[in-house]
């Protein structure tokens, strides 16, 4: 007689959320929400100069709230959409859809709950970010189909993220005044989010071309990758110099920009046309740094303008 298989047992809460969390990369928040937090830091001055309460607990427990709902949702809509390439890609293969691990309802369930969330916040926040939140849905969802017809998808995503920043100021602000800042903000992210990107989509080159995929990557090779990736930085760097300028903020956020622009330099020494083994680590921990460095910046900036250079006599 022979033996039965044992069933594989379910598995438990913990282990179910860390699924979840894995599908939709939950810790790459870290590239986005500190510039949206900055953002709100900014805007909270602003507000305050124009006579207007500013930020409080309940607005920031909402930023961040819709942040994460559109983030997910984001995020969970890309797996879904992606889940037969992932499964056809060797780097992508054991992603939780392609191997199982998580079922394409329970994907679809949690991706609809998070943009419920989204706008939910969107709405609490006030009548400009309840207006914008279905665009701006449109648009982090929609980039999840860019890489089927267009090379530019990078630049879709830097866009999707570069919202965080404009929507923050506006749930704050209540509506577009100060615009050049909370722009000048959303163009350092796109073109940072887009670099970044560029760097971590050579390890798909190959096998976006043979799909017939669209990316830089694929579309211009390894060194014009290389070079449209450190373009993009140089604004980046160029115009966080135009937002620090705009805003008039002092020595930290100056710090701060001169850290970052280090940061991005070395990231781009590390990746080499002849050795891309360092891509992980230029795409994970350097942007991880440059989002953290920013926000301590501008938080200091914002809340501390005058420690401790009042002291050392400077302005």
């Amino acid at each position: 007689m022979s033996a039965v298989a044992p069933k594989e047992s379910s598995p438990g809460l913990w282990r179910t959320l860390q699924r979840f969390g894995n599908l939709v990369r939950l810790s790459h928040t870290l590239f986005g929400l500190p510039f949206a937090l900055a953002a709100a830091a900014l805007a909270d001055r602003y507000a305050q100069s124009i006579g207007q309460p500013g930020l409080d607990a309940a607005r920031l427990g909402l930023i961040v709230l819709a942040f994460t709902g559109a983030r997910t949702a984001a995020m969970g809509f890309n797996r879904i959409v992606d889940r037969d390439i992932d499964a056809l890609n060797p780097r992508t293969a054991n992603r939780e859809l392609p191997r199982g691990a998580i079922s394409v309802t329970a994907a679809k369930l949690l991706t609809a709950l998070s943009a419920v969330v989204f706008l939910g916040s969107a709405v609490a926040l006030g009548p400009w970010p309840a207006t914008l939140a279905l665009p701006c849905l449109g648009i982090v969802l929609g980039y999840s189909y860019f890489k089927r017809f267009s090379w530019g998808c990078h630049l879709i995503l830097g866009v999707a993220l570069a919202l965080a920043p404009g929507g923050a100021w506006v749930a704050i602000v209540g509506d577009l005044s100060g615009w050049s800042v909370p722009t000048l903000m959303m163009a350092a992210v796109a073109t940072w989010v887009a670099g970044f990107d560029v760097l971590y989509s050579l390890l798909d080159l190959d096998f976006d071309r043979d799909k017939s995929l669209h990316s830089i990557p694929a579309r211009f090779g390894v060194r014009g990758s290389l070079i449209i990736s450190a373009a993009l930085h140089v604004a980046t760097v160029g115009l966080l110099v135009a937002l620090h300028a705009a805003a008039d903020l002092g020595p930290w956020h100056a710090i701060g920009l001169t850290a970052i622009a280090i940061i991005l330099v070395y990231e781009h020494r590390i990746v080499r046309p002849s050795d891309l083994r360092a891509i992980d680590r230029a795409f994970f921990d350097l942007n991880g740094y440059v989002s953290l460095v920013y926000l301590g910046c501008a938080l200091l900036a914002v809340y501390a303008p005058s420690w401790p250079w009042a002291t050392l006599g400077w302005r």
